[in-house]
């Protein structure tokens, strides 16, 4: 009997010892892991504990369970290669666009017409013409200004406006971006369907480049028709830019969504972004030596969307061809100007 109480006692120790074990164990396995709730947690030891593939992720009841990331230390590498590689390249397209065509300007000065004006009106661009181009060229005024905002609005607005007027101005700018973007994709359709016909490459267009279009040399006006190879070279990169810009960012607004066969996973998205922001800054400089030359560049080119008429002599000497096949075909296009006397 006395045996049976001993060996009772040290099975009941021996349960004892191991109740106690199963307790402190897992208490010392927790000391050891990161626990993300824990205040004491700093966002450099998550990502010092976390593997590039790995994420901190919440819980979410939308179909979308990508949208639970919280942090994911493989999303540092594309931050780094979107902020230094878009930044460097918004910079030298913008900076190169405007130093290069201001250094144009000192030395070629405004490209004026030899003769004088005539004081005949020929209808360049209809109505409808006008509005699809003031449409794509207004909406991607206000895309280019919303998107610098996020390249390099935290460098430099941030600072000037402080934390709560900048964002504000962000939030509004996204929205605008967002909406806007849906102008730009409408006067880019109309333009396509507008203009294509003129833009189709010809041999024409070889001598106009070899010429240089008359830009760099007084007296040079090598023919062309409605459209000069200069501005088929930026009709196409239009096209081709804007198609790509309007591509992605329909993929960028709607995450998850196949367009084309396209993937719709989170990698994906960054590569999307990466190739928005390379081509923007490319159509950005374009777009900004287009703006020079039909406005202060070139006298008279203004009118061509300004008023939807330019003055003969002027249309003679940029576009001698088209005005051959406008006399020949659509006599009632030219017209005397209102309060002017043709020139003998």
């Amino acid at each position: 009997m006395k045996n049976l109480s001993q060996r009772l006692s040290a099975f009941i120790a021996v349960l004892t010892l191991l109740a106690f074990s199963g307790i402190a164990a897992p208490t010392t396995a927790q000391a050891q892991q990161v626990n993300p709730t824990e205040q004491s947690v700093t966002e450099e030891q998550l990502f010092n504990t976390l593997k590039d593939e790995e994420a901190v992720s919440g819980r979410v009841s939308i179909p979308d369970k990508q949208a639970a990331g919280l942090i994911k230390p493989g999303n540092k590498s594309w931050a780094g290669t979107h902020n230094g590689l878009v930044r460097t390249l918004t910079i030298v397209a913008i900076l190169g666009a405007v130093i290069g065509l201001a250094l144009f300007y000192m030395i070629r000065g405004r490209i004026r017409i030899d003769g004088k004006f005539s004081g005949m009106r020929i209808l360049r661009f209809s109505a409808i013409e006008r509005f699809a181009h003031w449409l794509m060229s207004g909406s991607f005024v206000v895309l280019a200004l919303t998107g610098l905002n996020l390249v390099f609005g935290r460098i430099i607005i941030l600072p000037w406006l402080g934390e709560g007027a900048f964002s504000t101005l962000t939030h509004w700018g996204k929205v605008s971006h967002n909406y806007v973007g849906w102008a730009f994709m409408l006067g880019l359709a109309l333009a396509f369907v507008f203009w294509v016909a003129h833009n189709i490459p010809e041999k024409l267009d070889v001598e106009w480049l070899k010429q240089g279009g008359g830009l760099f040399k007084k007296g040079v006006h090598p023919p062309a028709k409605k459209f000069n190879a200069g501005q088929k070279i930026i009709f196409w990169s239009t096209m081709a830019g804007g198609a790509i810009l309007s591509l992605t960012g329909l993929l960028l607004l709607f995450p998850g969504v196949q367009i084309l066969g396209l993937g719709a996973e989170q990698a994906d998205w960054h590569f999307y972004q990466l190739v928005h922001g390379l081509v923007a800054a490319g159509l950005t400089f374009i777009i900004i030596a287009h703006i020079y030359i039909g406005s202060i560049g070139m006298e008279g080119a203004f009118d061509a969307m300004g008023k939807g008429d330019v003055d003969l002599n002027w249309a003679k000497e940029h576009h001698s061809l088209w005005v051959d096949e406008v006399q020949a075909n659509q006599i009632e296009k030219i017209t005397p100007a209102k309060g002017t006397q043709p020139a003998e």
